[in-house]
């Protein structure tokens, strides 16, 4: 039998989606598992990696019984993942703690102390990132110094996809794209840096060596073909970075092309054929060769939408059931029903802190503006609005420093949203194309097993023969006048409070 399928895992915050795809890029079936994410203290959010290969266990078995797929059609497996993990696993493969995620700061203090100890110029020449707490390098260190037991223990730190990689073959990797969350990694040269891990106080033992994401680095072991139903022997990739990943099954490869993502986070990613680093924003490597991805990583983008389901969608949730529609799809139409600009409502999306381009742990989300006549939809809406504008903010920041932003590609479950879209593009003033938005993040991880196991000859074929673009969003400037009001009271909030949030 032919092997025409490509399998695409993609280890996300709230859940784990797993989807086939044909060599055309149709996705065969999809599979989607939730797993918790746990919150110990203030400034701590952990998961555990155990949830994570359940639910790709769970997830892929399922996929293959219900969809009566012969796991001998898959040519290779494709995994990416959340960024900033600091999975620590002893020689055994055993994991020593739960991961601290992108979104926990604990490490605040220690990384103020070594920005002042060594030089925070020092860290960002080398590795083109401001070091701050929710990258990896700060757990580590806090790992270091509040558990050493499980420091001393530790014998690779891998990343979200790199665990569940290991878990697959055995083998202990990580892929380039990631490598931009530990500030000992070079980000002119993809490599690590002994000078600054020394400096950092970081085993480099402790490092697994650098792959290309598209480098099969194993093969499924006997064990994880029984846990996953999966076949043994077939080929695993490194797989990467999920908003690199998410960036290529866009169908974004070129430099000056740039993705919009609209998943539990928000932000853009700009790619780049040079080295274009700037301390407000994040540099990582694409998942293609040779390739930069500027990027601006907020954490309120589809999550923070779906907070206000979870907390005030009763109505919607009761209007939805048995009806064929979603709460969101209605919180989407009653959004509309409200004014652009919301009425003078501001909403600060910064649900868990923000990264760029402020780069405060401890900020804060805020409605601003309410009074007797504000309506629920005014609020829908500027939550819709502020989201917006903190993906115009991150725009501004990269063409301020020479990135050039045109037509964006946008993905994530937000890019379901035509309002929402639309609502983007009014306020950035650049136009969105949309390809398959839900299964975008799936499918590069998918196309990183297809480059890698040779169903495509190179990057180029692949995303001729995957993508293609749904519907196309024009900026309408109707509204530009309603619009820059808001976006300058959302920068002045932020500025007025700061001191406040920082209490």
């Amino acid at each position: 039998m032919d092997k025409d399928l490509l399998l695409g895992i993609d280890i996300g915050t709230s859940a784990c989606k797993i989807a086939l795809f044909y060599r055309n890029g149709k996705n065969a079936c999809l599979d989607i598992e939730e797993y918790p994410v746990y919150y110990p203290r203030p400034g701590y959010v952990e998961q555990d990696p155990q949830d994570w290969w359940d639910a790709v266990c769970r997830g892929t078995k399922r996929l293959i019984r219900e969809n009566a797929i012969d796991p001998a059609r898959i040519a290779g497996v494709g995994v990416d993942g959340q960024s900033w993990a600091a999975v620590a696993v002893d020689k055994d493969g055993r994991v020593l703690a739960r991961n601290p995620i992108w979104m926990d700061t604990r490490s605040e203090e220690i990384c103020r102390e070594i920005n002042d100890s060594i030089g925070k110029d020092n860290i960002f020449e080398i590795s083109g990132n401001p070091l701050k707490a929710q990258y990896t390098t700060g757990k580590i260190i806090w790992y270091k110094r509040n558990m050493p037991d499980v420091y001393k223990k530790t014998d690779k730190i891998l990343q979200s996809n790199g665990y569940i990689v290991y878990r697959m073959t055995g083998v202990m990797s990580q892929d380039v794209s990631q490598g931009y969350g530990i500030h000992c990694f070079d980000m002119r040269k993809g490599s690590w840096d002994d000078g600054l891990c020394a400096s950092l106080g970081i085993n480099r033992s402790i490092l697994p060596d650098i792959s290309k994401c598209h480098e099969v680095v194993g093969k499924v072991t006997k064990n994880a073909a029984e846990s996953t139903g999966l076949l043994e022997g077939t080929p695993v990739v490194a797989g990467g970075l999920d908003a690199a990943c998410g960036t290529l099954g866009a169908g974004v490869i070129h430099p000056g092309q740039t993705q919009e993502q609209g998943g539990q986070a928000g932000g853009m990613s700009i790619c780049t054929e040079s080295y274009r680093a700037d301390p407000r924003l994040i540099l990582s490597f694409h998942v293609v060769p040779d390739k930069w991805l500027l990027q601006g990583g907020t954490t309120g983008g589809g999550g923070a939408m779906r907070w206000f389901n979870d907390q005030f969608g009763y109505e919607e949730k009761l209007k939805a059931a048995g009806t064929g529609t979603t709460p969101l799809a209605l919180l989407d139409e009653l959004a509309d029903t409200a004014p652009a600009g919301s009425g003078g409502v501001v909403f600060l999306p910064y649900m868990a802190g923000e990264r760029s381009p402020i780069w405060d742990e401890k900020a804060k989300g805020v409605f601003y503006g309410l009074d007797y006549s504000k309506t629920k939809a005014h609020m829908v809406r500027a939550l819709m609005e502020g989201v917006a504008y903190s993906l115009r903010h991150n725009i501004e920041v990269a063409e301020s420093c020479g990135a050039a932003v045109g037509t964006m590609r946008s993905m994530g479950g937000a890019s379901n949203s035509l309002f929402w879209t639309q609502l983007k593009a009014d306020i950035t003033g650049k136009p969105i194309e949309v390809p398959a938005s839900d299964t975008a993040t799936t499918l590069g991880a998918a196309i990183l097993a297809g480059v890698g196991v040779g169903v495509y000859r190179d990057f180029g074929e692949a995303v001729k023969e995957t993508i293609e673009v749904k519907r196309k969003h024009e900026p309408c400037g109707a509204h530009k006048e309603e619009y820059d009001r808001g976006y300058e009271t959302y920068r002045q909030l932020y500025t007025a409070l700061k001191s406040l949030m920082d209490r």
